[in-house]
């Protein structure tokens, strides 16, 4: 694109696409979390009561990894739009999807009322929460990456990075506000209060959309399209495809990506989703639910102070190496987690559920400028998207659904053998990548011998 053209199309301030970005991903997390932190107190009882505890919340905990299925899939199809019709617009679709799939599972009877059909409309809306945030993420770190400045990429990709943080700290705060109101008692919170948090979402899918709709699309995608116009004719553009073009150019960036934030996910949601129950079950913790949601809180706050502190130092010192060494921490770590949760006090749950996310968050920093350096502009949307909710399955899904069984077979330490696991696996991967720090996007002017995008 010419000097001329950049200079038509007025500056958008980087604090309106940093705030539409955290605003955005906090919306759609909050919507993602509360079904976690629902699924850990509240759906066992709600909607599989016939199974019994542990069996319940083994069901619970599958409906909740049915959304990382449906990542991947989102990711695909959000990617295809986000990379041929625009990041803004796709953005806005995934957060009207994620809005009315959370208001619908608020609404949804239980199964004493409509029996089977409950789980069953249960795992559908759960899948289309999934498919949401499989578009989203990718979307939102786009936004932030194509505006910032190179030298500075790392610290404002980190604004939809603390998103989740953000949101983690509204599920706790709600469903905490809401048991406190109700006295705690069971029989009403079961009845109708959970239900609140989840028809809540509404108010901030409206500011969300008012904030979304104020941007205007990156500057990056802006030029990836007249360079597209300006190189195939009208039959290519048509039958071009962001997802067959990711994995057929950068296939080896997709996988290793994928790997390298494996552990990222696995310790992230084993703290957010798996030690809310661990932390509430009599044969776990056995700590009240008010205390382990208002200690989610204080975590939440950790979360997101380091997530903003990893991804400053990557600008210093580089995505990959402020990731390894989340990854070597988190190898160390998941194999004291457990036998420290098992001492069964408040504390060792406050400093087991902090080091967890403090740990995930040093990965988690950088990931949201790492990803969209590594792809180039033609297929961003598509391959980093793709690389984040592959790891979704395999961090995301797998560990927290296996975990009871683990626990229950070899005790508890199988689950810090199995998150270890997922740090080398990580620690291999991100080390296979190359760095990114430095390179220039495609809207960007390099210097003489700097790499570009991909």
């Amino acid at each position: 694109m010419s000097s001329s053209q950049h200079s038509a199309t007025p500056p958008v301030p980087l604090w309106r696409v940093a705030a539409a970005s955290c605003a955005g991903t906090t919306i759609e997390f909050y919507d993602f979390f509360i079904y976690g932190t629902a699924a850990a107190l509240v759906f066992p009882k709600v909607f599989f009561p016939a199974l019994g505890s542990t069996a319940g919340t083994v069901a619970s905990f599958a409906t909740f990894a049915v959304a990382f299925v449906a990542r991947p899939v989102g990711a695909i199809v959000f990617g295809h739009f986000g990379d041929r019709i625009g990041r803004k617009r796709t953005l806005i679709s995934t957060l009207l999807l994620m809005g009315v799939a959370t208001v619908l599972i608020g609404l949804l009877p239980e199964a004493e009322t409509i029996g089977v059909a409950a789980p069953i409309a249960l795992v559908v809306l759960r899948f289309a929460q999934g498919f949401a945030v499989g578009g989203e993420w990718a979307g939102a770190t786009l936004l932030t990456a194509e505006y910032a400045p190179k030298h500075r990429r790392g610290f404002y990709g980190v604004f939809p990075q603390i998103g989740p943080a953000i949101a983690f700290a509204l599920s706790s705060g709600t469903f905490l506000a809401t048991g406190l109101i109700m006295g705690d008692t069971d029989e009403a919170f079961l009845s109708y209060g959970w239900r609140i948090p989840f028809l809540f979402s509404i108010v901030l899918i409206l500011v969300g959309l008012y904030v979304r709709m104020s941007i205007e699309e990156t500057p990056a995608f802006r030029e990836a399209q007249t360079r597209a116009r300006a190189e195939a004719n009208s039959l290519d553009r048509a039958r071009r495809m962001p997802f067959l073009e990711a994995i057929r150019a950068q296939p080896r960036e997709v996988l290793l990506s994928a790997g390298a934030l494996t552990m990222l996910f696995a310790f992230f949601y084993m703290g957010t989703a798996y030690l809310t129950s661990y932390g509430t079950n009599p044969n776990g913790a056995g700590l009240s639910r008010p205390v382990v949601l208002g200690i989610g809180i204080g975590a939440a706050v950790l979360f997101g102070l380091t997530t903003m502190a990893a991804g400053m130092l990557s600008d210093r010192f580089g995505r990959r190496n402020v990731i390894r060494v989340s990854c070597v921490a988190g190898i160390v770590w998941a194999l004291v987690l457990f036998p420290l949760l098992d001492t069964g006090s408040a504390t060792a749950f406050a400093v087991g559920l902090s080091g967890t996310l403090v740990i995930f968050a040093v990965s988690y920093g950088p990931a949201g400028s790492f990803l969209p350096e590594l792809f180039t502009a033609r297929h961003r949307y598509t391959g980093a998207g793709l690389g984040y909710n592959l790891a979704g399955v395999l961090g995301g899904a797998i560990p927290p659904l296996v975990a009871p069984g683990l626990a229950a077979s070899f005790g508890s330490i199988a689950i810090g053998v199995m998150l270890s696991l997922t740090g080398v696996l990580s620690l291999v991967c991100v080390s296979a990548l190359a760095e990114t720090r430095d390179r220039a996007l495609e809207h960007e002017q390099p210097r003489h011998g700097e790499p570009t995008a991909a």
